[in-house]
């Protein structure tokens, strides 16, 4: 389908690590960037360590990181944080960081920095997940985006997270308007906006009246670690983008289960029943390596016959979601 936004409408999202447990020597582990709409800013989602190696090799730039959302605690999650902060520090153009996750999250990152006698110079805030994940009640209202959280199925709490931007105004009809005896410029940008203007002649003309139906807002949705849930599902709902875990084949399903873990079809499962419009699988075991007697592409082929919409992410993979379209580069 073709795009029917413009750049500015984009949300990017960028793979900065797509393994399971360890690096390999084409993947690193979990960290996914997001660049939210018509903002000079970035969304860390994970932070595993090496991640800010794989910063310097994509076209993003870190000086702009706003906030980081952590789903746990294991260590290929978050074991990039503490150098990732230090190296903002000295960079010096790093103005506050707000950090989203378990309640550990604070401890593990101010005895990091403690303990390595590292001092940022500028001020983190945390915020734990748990409380907003078991009210269902957003984890973050930024603007026209919302961040909600929900419980997942791993070895220790997990989180998965949705972004959902607001309704937009619907497409504006620039003739009709101009049928009103209205010329472009500024009036027209307010009436596309949806608002209400009193004209010099006293006439009130209701920009809404000029607009198609409101459009549903992008929205993407990150799950990993987890086996199968009913809550990914549900967080899932109806997004233009699931990234989910398929750590194993669906051959490994009884070590998935042990592991606590999603295979490639039940990440496919997840997208089929949660109506997502595409489906991105990450956090791929390295016994699934290139030339091994599984591979990713073998995944890949499983999660397809459950759900056609899926592709593999890689490291430094950027998918733009633009309204109408999900491009990939």
């Amino acid at each position: 389908m073709a795009a029917s936004g413009t750049p500015s409408e984009r949300v990017q999202v960028t793979f900065l690590g797509t393994s399971s447990g360890v690096p390999t020597r084409s993947r690193n582990v979990s960290a996914v960037a997001v660049r939210p709409p018509q903002r000079a800013e970035l969304w860390l989602f994970d932070c595993g360590e090496g991640t800010q190696h794989q910063f310097l090799r994509s076209d993003l730039r870190v000086s702009q990181l706003r906030r980081i959302f952590i789903t746990h605690m294991h260590g290929d999650h978050v074991f990039g944080l503490p150098g990732l902060l230090a190296s903002l520090g000295m960079a010096g153009t790093c103005s506050g960081l707000d950090l989203h996750g378990p309640r550990p999250l604070e401890a593990f990152v101010l005895g990091a920095l403690e303990h390595s006698s590292t001092r940022i110079g500028y001020p983190l805030r945390f915020h734990a997940v748990e409380e907003a994940a078991r009210r269902g009640s957003p984890v973050l209202q930024d603007g026209d985006l919302t961040v909600t959280c929900a419980p997942l199925r791993h070895r220790i709490p997990a989180f998965g997270y949705r972004v959902q931007q607001a309704e937009r105004p619907g497409r504006f009809d620039p003739e009709a308007a101009r049928a009103l005896g209205l010329t472009p410029g500024p009036l027209f940008a307010r009436l596309k906006a949806g608002e209400t203007v009193q004209l010099d002649d006293g006439r009130r003309i209701d920009g809404r009246r000029l607009c198609g139906a409101p459009q549903p807002g992008l929205s993407m949705a990150y799950c990993t670690d987890t086996v199968f849930s009913e809550s990914a599902v549900g967080l899932a709902r109806g997004v233009d983008l699931l990234i989910h875990e398929a750590t194993f084949s669906h051959a490994d399903a009884e070590l998935a289960f042990q592991r606590q873990h999603s295979t490639s079809t039940m990440a496919a499962q997840t997208a089929a029943e949660a109506g997502a419009a595409r489906l991105l699988l990450t956090h791929l075991s390295p016994r699934y390596a290139p030339g091994n007697g599984t591979t990713p592409e073998d995944l890949l082929a499983e999660a397809r016959a459950i759900f056609p919409a899926t592709d593999l992410a890689r490291d430094l993979l950027a998918i733009d979601l633009l309204p109408g379209a999900c491009n990939s580069s």
